[in-house]
């Protein structure tokens, strides 16, 4: 038996990945390489590619950097329609600029940070800075997911902006991608605001969620374990399939607990490299580093 989401969601559903960034040894975004990951990833079940997110370490990136990855991107054959670009920086006005390029490339959907560099700002504060961005950038075609990761930005993302983003702005504010690790959190959202793609923005996360309604994840272990996510996604409402869906979210967890021994993102590149056969995947910009040997060997042998 198979249960039915009882929602028509207006912003994206399945499994995204938070796809890392391949780096030249001048430490400049592989153009080639990661067009490669991204159709690898589409081809192991994904449904999109959230490029330029926290795992792909975009906020060490420059505007022209991260236009050029997806001009790159779009060129390389990777449908635009399956790209979710981060464009959210401290400057709303940089913001404007990397979104209406990002539609220019014909990409309809951004995962958007608030600003983030001012810390305790009000609900008030976040939502002007939304609303600034949309009405500047207003383009009928544009879906926004917001992203609430407020250990790293330190600027969350209340329930009460949400509704008055969704009331102001009801066909371009149309999702949220929650980094917080809080289910109870997510939960209330796909509670309160019918809908609404809530995606979960940590991997063990998507199961339980997905079963309380929500619309799927953007997560970092589906650089490795896209596969698994994919079937964990699609058949988590079957019951028929409850075992193979255990099985596979075991597998899920594993991998994001082994990725998590280390630093995430060196660990994530350090699987990459040994998946791949090509050790430049190790390469991170600083100031975040790559894994010691006694590391990469630690976690090659786990």
């Amino acid at each position: 038996m198979t249960a039915e989401l009882p929602t028509t969601f207006k912003g994206p559903t399945g499994v995204f990945s938070a796809a890392l960034t391949p780096l030249t040894a001048e430490l400049m975004p592989d153009h080639a390489e990661f067009a490669a990951h991204a159709k690898w990833l589409l081809a192991e079940g994904c449904d999109g590619i959230a490029m330029l997110g926290t795992t792909g370490e975009a906020n060490s990136f420059s505007a022209e950097e991260r236009m050029a990855l997806l001009e790159a991107t779009v060129a390389a054959g990777v449908a635009p329609g399956a790209l979710l670009p981060g464009t959210g920086v401290a400057a709303f006005t940089e913001t404007v600029a990397l979104t209406k390029h990002a539609l220019s490339c014909g990409v309809t959907t951004v995962v958007m940070l608030p600003p983030f560099y001012y810390k305790g700002v009000s609900d008030d504060g976040v939502f002007a800075a939304y609303s600034e961005i949309l009405q500047r950038i207003g383009d009928s075609r544009l879906r926004v997911v917001l992203y609430h990761i407020p250990q790293m930005s330190a600027v969350p993302i209340s329930h009460a902006v949400i509704a008055r983003l969704i009331e102001a702005f009801p066909e371009t504010v149309v999702g949220i991608k929650d980094s917080s690790g809080d289910l109870a959190n997510m939960e209330a959202m796909v509670a309160k605001f019918p809908g609404f793609s809530v995606l979960a923005g940590a991997d063990p996360a998507m199961l339980p969620l997905r079963r309380k309604g929500g619309a799927g994840c953007i997560t970092a272990t589906s650089n490795l374990v896209a596969r698994d996510l994919a079937f964990v996604f699609r058949h988590a409402l079957d019951e028929a399939k409850n075992a193979e869906v255990d099985a596979a979210q075991a597998r899920v967890v594993a991998a994001r607990a082994k990725a998590s021994r280390f630093a995430q993102m060196a660990s994530l590149k350090a699987m990459t490299a040994q998946r791949t056969g090509n050790p430049a995947w190790m390469r991170l910009r600083p100031p975040l580093l790559p894994l010691t040997e006694a590391e990469a060997a630690a976690l090659a042998s786990a």
